[in-house]
């Protein structure tokens, strides 16, 4: 069970497991990072870890994977493509990842992290298409922050339930996506309704 591997690496190595787990991820950790983040905090609700460090561990683990993505696409450039392909054993994500950049272009980076394996695609896509690393920390280093908030605190409110929110782990993204979007039209307009008063 995937829980129990997180919580054994976590029992032996403490912190830096969280951190080195999710880095990992972008180089093939076998576990989805949905379920390490939400492990970590189901784990501090337990009190087995504190939850301050535990979320820094996380958060910085995620964020560095996926920047990672980003340099390696800005400094290898196309050819990291073809291995990009032969790693997610098709061009499915790759064309995913393609779309949602032509569609949304830099906003793509914030709605990647709500789609499993398209959130590591879309580094290498924007590192290889040159994007300013001021923009690309723009937009990754705060939703990051959000994506990794949500979990984490998916895992210390639900922690009993990890096994079923990781089978539904798509549906549980869109409702968040969903839930932030609401919560930014709801903020706009009350800012648009205090402006015009």
């Amino acid at each position: 069970m995937e829980t129990d591997l997180i919580t054994n690496m976590v029992a032996q190595y403490g912190y830096p497991a969280l951190f080195f787990a999710l880095w990992l991820g972008i180089v093939g950790m076998p576990i989805p990072d949905e379920m390490i983040v939400m492990t970590a905090g189901a784990i501090t609700a337990k009190g087995w870890l504190l939850p301050v460090p535990a979320f820094i561990a996380v958060y910085l683990g995620v964020v560095s994977g996926l920047s990672l993505g980003y340099v390696l696409g800005y400094r290898v450039g196309a050819p990291i493509l073809q291995w990009l392909a032969r790693k997610l054993k098709g061009e499915t994500y790759l064309k995913k990842a393609e779309n949602l950049l032509n569609r949304y272009g830099s906003g793509a980076i914030c709605l990647s992290y709500f789609f499993p394996v398209v959130r590591h695609v879309v580094p290498y896509l924007v590192g290889i298409q040159r994007m300013p690393l001021r923009r690309y920390a723009l937009y990754s280093l705060p939703t990051g922050f959000v994506w990794t908030l949500n979990y984490f605190m998916a895992g210390r409110l639900f922690g009993h339930h990890l096994d079923t929110i990781a089978k539904n782990v798509q549906t549980y993204g869109w409702i968040s996506l969903l839930a932030l979007g609401l919560f930014a039209v709801i903020y706009y307009l009350i800012r648009q309704r205090r402006q015009a008063a």
